[in-house]
């Protein structure tokens, strides 16, 4: 029992685990280009739960790479993150479901930004987690790069004319990928048609009518150079009109091992129009008349008309209701078919060209089954390259009927008086039978003749009726044809079919005898042939009767023509060498005679591959005829056939590789049917010869010998490969450089040069830039290469090597690599110049005034080469700064600009650059300021060039400081007063002059301003204006005398700044101001209206500006000594005295006017009351009522002028 149960368990945890989770993922990295259309699968399997599962698909971007970004999702719409929301609703970004638990995420227009690594993920459906539940690929954009290019035009061709068209295709991708280039034609709207294609696999390929064509050479597709793909049409034809364009392919082999076009582009298209020459023709057949007899001669005349006839290539075929009667091909000679080759023969037929535009058949002899329908049909050919014929175009006339009229003859027996009621029975005959054969035995296809002659002892009394009857092996009886009394033939139901192509034929070729020919005769034709004759004579009532009935026979045997039919090759050479020849051959046995059609057919299959195919035929009527892929055959192969032995010779000379591999004959035994057609009767294959083609031995030797080069930045490496020896002094040899570096496991090629003498790049020499740094030479002793590799850079440094492959000219004219060797390696180190870089180390300091000029010097004592290039930097130390600030720059390329310093400091467009001699470089700070002062500094970079052209810093140094002090100019500002204490009347002026006696700049500009100096106890009493004036003048002695307790009072009567602009008046003085500048140096403000208030103490003050480096700025400021004014009173008059006091004022002014108008409201208001009853009547009768008009009252309130009242006349009435 406690077996049981870890039992159990173990069983539950196996459970569990055949339902873990696993989710698969294309496999990665994936490279597509931009704005592609990219597909990433994605499975999920060992789930539980539904059958339909949902995907979530994720991105972790390079830049952020544990960071998800949430791109679509199968069950959740607001899955996206807001970068690719918008992709997503409009379907740029979306997944496709395969089935239930597999699904496709389609990016259709793939950016740039879409590179990173993807996960897929599955949300959990199962009872608990187990497994994995996502799975990441990674995807890498690349720059769309391929280019395909061609230039657009319009060309006009003629028919046979020939057209070359190329197509620039360019890529530039760091990836290895393969390149595919197709040529295709359209005409209007119809589909593109592939003229020539090469695939990735470099593979040409051609459709349609174009494939027939790019084998016969008049189609080719030719690379020139890396990127130049020249389609070649000869013989052009007016269906190659239409639009030609190129189409690229960029492939790249996915990690799965499958191949996919990234990117695929189209060139402009160049319009070819073909203008078809005239090779139109007509063709008709005549003949002189269409009713003959039996033995007359008819002549058909096949008239071609068209133009330029010698120049071009027709056969002829002539027909017989509709069977083909002959054929003449371009060479004028006639191949007639078995029957009416026979004819032909006797002369009874004949066919000839008469002219290049008239043929002939004639027939001499006519027989009644001559009757029927002619025609000839006439087929233009072209003759190709390789000079076989292609059939075009193709035309016949209307059929030409004929009828031919057999001979008549009425046989009339004459019966004697007596004997004319004699029954039948008492006619006698004496008639005897003979059949005779042209052979008792024949070969199938011989033909048969038979005779049957009738003897009789006097003149046959009536006519003959004959049958021939065959009896078989079987002793099946068969009538073959008849002949009946009125010379009407007839065939028999098995043979009227062969009767009517005249394969078999009855004549009477004598009133007494009988011939049966069976011409091109089957092994059915066997047997025993029967001669019926039967007489008949006519009676007296015009009747025909039997007179006697006779027959004889005879036995023929027809041999089968597969009866022992067998095919042997054999070789006495089946090994040989580059160049030499062999023989094959086919002996077919029996021994046939020349008439029976044998073909044999050599069939090759090449080394290393799985199937045979034809390589010729000697055809059935003696032609040869080449299979598709026996092109490399034909130069170097002859095939005949010697009819003394019956075999057939295969010759191979200059023997090569291609040649190498089986061969074995087949022979096909051939009959010609009665209806021209053929059947095959047999077919045999012979044993497998076996041909070995030896390359020679190789005797290349190539050096071995290991060195070590050093070499400095910019120089040339110089690496040789010597060929010691080889094999033959006809030999060439394809060299390939390669370097191996420390980093690399295996060598990088960097350089080929084929056999050819052709260059190819290596992709190291892409990597490294090399391209145009390489120079390769042959020497003239022939075995020595060297390259040259110019402006040597570091990453140079390596082992380099050279692998030599030696390559032969074969037989059949194709180079052959016959051995390969590598040579010794070289090690090369490329090192950096030494640098010798040194700038002064002199301290210097440096004192300038303010706003003049500071040049600074960076002296370069030596350089690391005279052509290299130096980057100065100057710097600048601040006090209460730890670290240098940068002022400016002057670059490699004498190209100034300004530090972050320069702005901070306001120093753009005062800091200049120069360099007066070689090696010394200057920098002038224009108008100096006090906040430029602090410690300067260079740094010099020396940059020296690549040898790819780039330059590198190799050193820098840095130069002793300079302390540089800016200093502004000593003060030497006075002002002097050079008015003295003054006294004016009341309203009279007064003048306040300012004068600068000295400056501390001629350049300098002055703000002034002008004050009133009061104190405060003062200017409390001063506000009463009420004291007299020997109050004043006792007080201001009394103010003289002792010090003041308390601070003056600054008062502003006006002040000018450096600019000219006025500042605003002192409120006591406002508008009583005049100010002159009577010299640079002087200046005066005139007060107008003075007023006891204006008296006191007057002092100017002066501000000495200067023009710094970016604004004027206060150098100092001077003050001049108090000026005294007294102003003297006039003494108080009735109106100051009433303006002079507030409530004196409003009693005088204000207080009267209310209680006035008290008075006259209520002196109005008596007299109204006194006259209330006769107001109406007075002005009922027109007396004019009392109207009371506001008195005008006027005042000044300025108090200058007392207020005036007035009642106007006609006020009051």
């Amino acid at each position: 029992m406690r077996c049981i149960v870890p039992v159990l368990s173990c069983l539950a945890v196996l459970g569990v685990v055949t339902a873990q989770r696993q989710v698969a993922v294309q496999e990665g990295p994936l490279y597509r280009t931009e704005g592609s259309h990219i597909t990433i699968w994605c499975n999920v399997s060992g789930f539980q739960g539904p059958a339909e599962q949902n995907f979530q698909w994720s991105i972790y971007l390079p830049s952020a790479p544990e960071r998800e970004v949430q791109i679509v999702s199968t069950v959740d719409p607001s899955f996206p993150y807001a970068i690719y929301t918008q992709r997503v609703r409009s379907r740029k970004i979306f997944v496709e479901r395969l089935q239930g638990n597999a699904a496709l995420l389609h990016i259709t227009d793939l950016q740039a930004r879409d590179a990173g690594e993807y996960e897929c993920h599955t949300p959990n459906t199962d009872e608990r987690y187990f497994g994995s539940y996502s799975a990441k690929m990674t995807l890498v954009v690349i720059p769309d790069t391929l280019q395909a290019t061609a230039v657009p035009q319009t060309l006009h061709r003629v028919e046979q004319d020939a057209l070359e068209l190329s197509c620039e295709v360019a890529t530039d991708t760091e990836q290895h990928s393969h390149v595919s280039v197709s040529w295709l034609r359209q005409h209007g709207g119809e589909k593109p048609v592939e003229v020539i294609s090469l695939s990735r696999d470099f593979v040409l390929h051609s459709s349609g009518d174009y494939a027939q064509r790019q084998s016969l050479g008049e189609v080719r597709l030719d690379k020139l150079g890396r990127t130049t793909f020249r389609l070649t049409i000869f013989h052009l034809q007016p269906s190659d009109q239409g639009e030609f364009y190129c189409e690229a392919a960029q492939w790249i082999q996915d990690p799965d091992g499958s191949w996919y076009a990234m990117t695929r582009k189209r060139s402009e298209g160049a319009v070819v129009n073909v203008q078809p020459t005239d090779k139109d023709f007509t063709v008709r057949l005549e003949t002189d008349k269409r009713l003959h007899t039996v033995g007359e001669q008819v002549e058909f005349r096949c008239i071609l008309e068209a133009q330029n006839i010698p120049d071009r290539y027709f056969a002829v075929s002539w027909a017989f209701n509709s069977s083909l009667i002959a054929t003449m091909g371009p060479n004028a000679v006639p191949v007639l078919n078995s029957e009416f080759a026979h004819r032909e023969a006797k002369g009874q037929l004949k066919v000839s060209k008469e002219s290049d535009g008239v043929f002939v058949l004639k027939i001499f002899h006519l027989r009644q089954e001559d009757s029927g329908k002619y025609n000839c049909r006439v087929t233009e050919r072209e003759k190709t390259v390789t000079g076989e014929f292609l059939d075009k175009d193709s035309k016949r006339p209307k059929n030409v009927p004929i009828i031919v009229l057999p001979l008549t003859d009425d046989w009339v027996v004459k019966v004697p008086q007596h004997h004319q009621n004699l029954p039948q029975g008492h006619l006698e005959s004496s008639i005897s039978v003979e059949v005779s054969s042209n052979a008792s035995t024949i070969l199938e296809g011989e033909s048969l003749r038979f005779l049957c002659s009738v003897r009789a002892a006097g003149r046959p009394q009536g006519r003959f009726s004959v049958i021939w009857q065959l009896v078989d092996r079987q002793h099946r009886r068969s009538n073959v044809v008849w002949l009946d009394r009125d010379g009407t033939v007839q065939s028999g139901s098995a043979y009227w079919e062969r009767s009517s192509f005249g394969a078999v034929q009855m004549e009477q070729v004598q009133p007494n005898a009988f011939s049966l020919a069976i011409f091109n005769s089957r092994k059915e034709d066997e047997g025993q042939y029967e001669c019926h004759v039967t007489e008949w004579v006519r009676a007296v009532d015009g009747e025909w009767q039997i007179v006697a009935e006779r027959r004889a026979s005879t036995l023929v045997s027809i041999t089968a023509l597969d009866t022992g039919f067998a095919v042997t090759a054999i070789s006495r050479t089946p090994g040989v060498t580059y160049g030499d020849s062999f023989d094959l051959q086919c002996i077919i046995k029996p021994h046939y005679p020349a008439r029976v059609p044998v073909s044999v057919t050599w069939r090759f299959q090449p080394v290393g591959t799985g199937a045979f195919h034809d390589l010729v035929t000697f055809t059935r009527d003696g032609g040869v005829q080449w299979g598709d892929r026996s092109s490399t055959f034909r130069t170097r192969t002859a095939i005949e056939k010697a009819e003394a032995s019956n075999s057939v010779r295969l010759s191979v000379s200059r023997a090569s590789d291609t040649e190498a591999g089986k061969y074995q004959c087949v022979a096909e035994l051939w009959r010609r049917n009665h209806n021209n057609s053929w059947t095959q009767l047999a077919e045999r294959t012979s044993n497998l010869l076996e041909i070995r083609v030896l390359q020679p031995v190789t005797k290349l030797q190539v050096s071995k010998w290991k060195r070590t080069l050093a070499v400095v930045e910019g120089g040339s490496i110089q690496l040789n490969c010597s060929v010691r020896a080889q094999t033959s002094a006809d030999s060439r040899f394809a060299v390939l450089w390669y370097v191996h570096r420390a980093a690399d496991a295996d060598g990088k090629l960097i350089l080929k040069t084929t056999h050819r003498a052709a260059f190819e790049y290596g992709t190291y020499a892409e990597e490294a830039r090399l391209r145009a740094r390489l120079q390769l030479e042959r020497l003239a002793a022939g075995g020595l290469f060297s390259l040259t590799v110019h402006r040597a850079e570091l990453g140079d440094s390596g082992s380099y090597y050279c692998h030599v492959e030696e390559w032969l000219l074969s037989p059949n004219y194709a180079w052959y690599k016959l051995a390969e060797e590598v040579s010794g390696r070289t090690e090369v180190t490329v090192r950096q110049p030494d640098s010798r870089l040194k700038l002064s180390q002199v301290h210097g300091n440096l004192s300038v005034l303010e706003t003049r000029r500071a040049q600074l010097e960076c002296v370069v004592l030596n350089r690391t080469s005279s052509g290299s290039q130096l980057a100065v930097e100057w710097f600048v130390w601040k006090p209460n700064q730890p670290e240098r600030e940068t002022l400016a720059l002057l670059s490699r390329e004498a190209t100034f600009r300004y530090g972050p310093q320069a702005a901070k400091n306001r120093l753009q467009g005062r800091l200049h650059a120069e360099s007066p001699a070689l090696g010394v470089y200057r920098l002038q700070v224009d108008n100096v300021a006090v906040q430029d002062s602090g410690t300067y500094g260079c740094r010099v970079e020396e940059w020296l060039p690549g040898p790819s052209g780039a330059w590198y810093k190799r050193a820098e140094d840095t130069a002793g400081p300079t302390a540089l002090t800016v200093l502004r100019p000593d003060t030497a500002l006075q002002v002097d007063s050079v008015v003295p204490n003054a006294t004016v009347s009341e309203k009279a002026s007064f003048q306040l002059d300012c004068s600068i006696v000295s400056r501390s700049s001629q350049d300098s500009r002055f703000a002034v301003a002008w004050y009133s100096l009061r104190t405060k106890a003062r200017g409390r009493r001063g506000s009463l204006g009420m004291e007299s004036e020997e109050e004043e003048e006792e007080e201001d002695m009394e103010e003289q005398d002792k010090e003041p307790e308390e601070p003056a009072e600054r008062t502003v009567l006006l002040s000018v700044g450096p600019d000219a602009v006025f500042g605003p008046e002192g409120v006591p003085w406002q508008g009583r101001l005049r100010f002159q500048r009577l010299s640079p140096v002087l200046y005066r403000l005139t007060v107008l209206q003075a007023s006891p208030h204006d008296a006191g103490n007057y002092s100017c003050r002066v501000e000495e500006w200067l023009l710094g480096p970016q604004d004027w700025y206060r150098l100092t400021e001077e003050e001049s000594a108090p000026v005294s004014i007294r102003v003297l009173d006039s003494g108080p008059t009735l109106q100051s005295l009433i303006c002079s006091n507030d409530a004196l004022f409003y009693f005088v002014f204000f207080y009267p006017f209310p209680i006035f108008g008290i008075l006259v409201i209520t002196i109005l208001l008596v007299r109204f009351k006194s006259r209330g009853a006769g107001r109406s009547a007075d002005g009922k009768n027109g007396v004019p009522l009392l109207w009371i008009k506001e008195p005008h009252l006027n005042y000044s309130p300025t108090c200058l002028e007392p207020p005036v009242l007035s009642i106007h006349p006609g006020a009051i009435d």
